[in-house]
Order: structure tokens, then sequence, then C-alpha cells
């Protein structure tokens, strides 16, 4: 029996042994065995974390920007240098095929790369002779210490793309609290990071209960907390952190819809939602559970859905040949299951049935095959709610409008896409969508990084989105910085109470 790695924790670039007595599974999900346990940290280890992040701010934020970003540089190449490796890694602790994993490291160094032109988008504004003499400038800096609070799973891009590079570059300290799950990919980004030069206390990582966790929501030197995870958490963190009065943006749950219009161009759109609905086995917020097709053209869309779902390899996600992978989870596997068996209690039509899968070699591990509902109704609860696993929603619907207003009848609103040919149905599903990223003809609409990820209705809470523009508002504030020179005469001048802010004599 291989023997069980025990993970550690890290601040001021030193990987330290806890001092807890519990430990939690870190599995391998194609297997369904234990490959490490990551440790819960003491309240103690995680407020060590903040304290670090705290005492390292003063230098990091006076270090020149251009220095910030030849450390991103450097991870940048790093990260290039290593990607096979972090692929390897992050496919065995959850569960994505090895070609998602990749992806999943990529959309990191996406970020990384954006990251290294903060100083473009940190940039302020000036305007000289505001009212007679005076001029005013405005910079952005950085608040302090933030905390990421990552999810399982994206273990690469979410926690160090999304939340990491924007943070550091402008000028903050970071603590990330790692996804217990799946600690051992960023722990060796990390590991990559300190190698490119980190300095110390600048990024530490911990691994924690939701207890410990939750007192970094009110931690008096935390400036900030990114999050990304269920909605019922994220509305917690939100409510609890912006309470204290701390910056948050919360990324929740999703129920993406695709309309499939009669005219669309029909094996490509298929072939889309197939890869959107089953990519990650399901597991991720921009997949499109539900799809709903035009009456005129259901019987045919099902047919060749149906076909390409089963023509896709289950196997171990660590196999180069796999097309989907296992979910990361057990427990993650009994829930998908139950909601597929919820859907049969609702009366919706079981087309697929994902349940019982089985691959040689892998038959502890936790897969559930594709599945597929037909004649799913608006009130089916397993059309409108989060599963996160490879289960697909068929509602028919009579024309665009049907569509459209079932679509924005769901409560959540992270993604939405229209398969079409009709411009004008493109226009007017763009403008009148819900969806905060929206997709025509393409079936993961999430934006290159220089724009934000944006969510809408329960899928977001907050004002500032992950990434782009919004990510480095996010993490910095604007002083405005008004000035003005006197000259000898100006000594013997009456004060105004309104002295250079009214601009009218």
């Amino acid at each position: 029996m291989a023997s069980i790695k025990r993970l550690k924790y890290c601040i001021n670039n030193e990987w330290l042994e806890s001092a807890t007595s519990k430990y939690m599974p870190v599995m391998n999900p194609s297997l369904g065995v234990q490959i490490a346990e990551a440790p819960c940290c003491t309240q103690s280890e995680v407020d060590a974390a903040v304290k670090a992040a705290a005492a390292a701010f003063p230098a990091w934020s006076n270090t020149p920007i251009p220095q910030r970003i030849q450390l991103m540089f450097r991870f940048k190449a790093l990260l290039d240098k290593n990607l096979d490796e972090l692929a390897t890694l992050l496919a065995t602790e959850m569960g994505k095929v090895v070609a998602e994993a990749k992806g999943d490291v990529l959309k990191a160094i996406e970020v990384v790369e954006c990251a290294c032109a903060s100083h473009y988008l940190m940039q302020g504004d000036t305007c000289m002779n505001v009212a007679n003499g005076y001029d005013t400038v405005s910079f952005r800096e950085p608040l302090g210490v933030f905390v990421g609070i990552a999810p399982y799973n994206f273990p690469a891009m979410i926690p160090m793309g999304w939340m990491l590079p924007f943070c550091i570059t402008t000028g903050n300290t970071f603590v990330l609290k790692a996804a217990s799950m799946v600690p051992q990919t960023s722990s060796r980004m990390l590991e990559l990071l300190i190698e490119a030069g980190l300095p110390k206390g600048v990024v530490n990582l911990v691994t924690c209960s939701r207890v410990e966790a939750d007192s970094l929501l009110t931690n008096p030197a935390v400036k900030g907390v990114t999050f990304v995870g269920s909605t019922s958490v994220g509305l917690h963190i939100y409510s609890t952190a912006a309470g204290a009065g701390k910056r948050v943006q919360a990324l929740c749950e999703a129920k993406n819809h695709a309309l499939v219009m009669e005219d669309c161009v029909l094996e490509r759109s298929v072939a889309g939602i197939i890869n959107s609905t089953y990519g990650c086995a399901g597991q991720r917020c921009m997949a499109l559970p539900v799809v709903c097709v035009q009456e005129s053209i259901a019987d045919e869309f099902i047919a060749l859905f149906k076909k390409k779902a089963m023509e896709l390899k289950l196997g171990p996600a660590y196999d180069p040949s796999s097309q989907l992978g296992p979910l990361v989870s057990a427990a993650q596997k009994q829930s998908v299951e139950n909601w597929i068996q919820r859907g049969v209690d609702e009366g919706a039509k079981l087309v697929l049935d994902g349940r019982g899968a089985k691959v040689d070699g892998c038959e502890n591990g936790y897969f559930v095959g594709p599945t597929i509902f037909d004649n799913v109704l608006p009130e089916h609860s397993v059309g409108n709610d989060e599963i996160f696993g490879p289960v697909t929603c068929i509602k028919r619907v009579k024309d665009f409008e049907e569509g459209l207003a079932i679509m924005n009848g769901n409560r959540f609103a992270n993604g939405s896409c229209i398969y079409t040919s009709s411009g004008r149905y493109a226009r007017e599903f763009a403008k009148r969508t819900h969806g905060g990223m929206v997709g025509i003809n393409v079936g993961i609409p999430v934006p290159f990084s220089i724009f934000p990820f944006t969510g809408h209705k329960d899928s977001f809470f907050g004002d500032l989105h992950a990434m782009g523009k919004d990510g480095v508002a996010f993490f910095t504030e604007t002083k405005a910085v008004t000035s003005v020179w006197f000259t000898e005469e100006d000594s013997k001048k009456a004060v105004s109470t309104w002295d250079g802010t009214l601009t009218r004599n």
C-alpha cells in the first residue's frame, strides 16, 4: 500500500507541519484511494498567516511596480516549464482529464500574463488647473491583506489565476485558504512562485475547516475577501465580511442555459454543448446543464446529442485517452446520483442514465456517465438547481420568446448561450438575457482575462468582478490629490471656504 503524504501549510515561504491532530483526506478520485492528507490548521496557525501577510505589506506595497511585475514574468516562465507536471498533479487529485487539467493551468497562466500589465491598469488620471492654479491627480494604491477562499473544481485557475496575480502585482499581500480536497496543485504552484523570488510573507497558504476560515472574514488585518463556491456559503461570506467592513467578491453557483434555435448548425451546436456540459464532468460553473431546444428540431437534437454523449470515453483522469473523468469525491458522486433519481421522481424522461458507470481497473473510482433528461418542465428542480455533474436537462420550447423567458426565470445568471444563424436572434439574446457572460454559438463564454468574469443574480455577490479592470479595481483604492503652489501675492488674498474646489467665480 502506498504511503499517505502528509501535507504542510506555508507561512513566510516556509513549509510547516501543523500542530493539529485533525487531517483531511486528499483522494485520487479515479481510483477512490487516499493519496495525501491536508492539515486542518489551528486557529493560531491561520492567525499567523494573516500576521505574516500584514507584516510583509509595507515593504511589498512600497516595492516599485516594475519589480512586482518582474516576479510575475519569472513565475509565468516556471509555470510554462512545469505545465505537464502541474496538469498531471491536478488531474490526479481533482479528477478532470489531462487535457482539461492542462487547460486549468493554462487559464491560470493567462491571468498571470495579464497581471504583467498591471502598471497600465493602475494608471490614474490628471487634470491641470481644475481651479485657478490648482491641479488634481488620482492614482490607485493597494489596501493590505486579502484572503482567497478557493473551491475544488479549478485548483490552478481560480486561486493562482483569478485571485493571486492581480492581488500581489497591485501591491497587496495574500492568504490563500486552499480547498482541502485538492491542495497539492496550488501548493506546488506556490513553490514555483517562491522559486521565482517571492518575498517572505507576501503569499501564505493554509488549509482549514470552516470554523477557522470564518475567522478570516472578521480579522481586523484583512481588507478584502475573494471567494468562489456555493451560493449559500457565498451569501454568508458576503454578509459577514462586508458587515465587518471588508471588500468582498463572491462568485457562486450557476444553472446556465443554452437556447438552440431551429436555424442552428446542428452538428456543431451539439458538439459545443457536449463539450460544455460534460467537460470537467460537469463540475464547473460555466457548464451548460440545461438546453432549451426549439420543438421543431428537438427530436433530432436529442438523438444526435445522445449519440455523441455515449461516444465519450470514461476513464482515469491521468490517461490521455480519457474524455470524461470521475467526480471529485464519493460524496459528490452520491449527490449527483441522488439528483438523477430526483429527476426521475419529478417526472422528467430519463433518456440516458449515467448511474452505475464502471471503468476497468478503476472499479472504486467516482464515475458517473453522461446523463440526459428530456421533457424537463420549468417546475422541475433538476432543471433549476445546480447539480455539478454530467447531467443534461432538455426543455422543449416553442420559440425564441418562450426559451428566453424560461432562461431568465432562473435565479442564477452566470452565463447563457444561444445557437442560431440569425443575427437578429443573436442581437436580441445578447441584449435581453440575464446571463452575465453571453455566448453566441459559444458554449463556454468565459472571456479572455482582460475582461471580468461577470456573473449576475444569485451567481455573484459584490460590486467588482474577478479579472480585467474590475479585478484591478477590487484590489486597489483610488486616491485623489489636489495641489496648489503659492506665490507671494497669494498670501495677501482671502481664502474661500471652498478653497480650490469651487470652480465658478
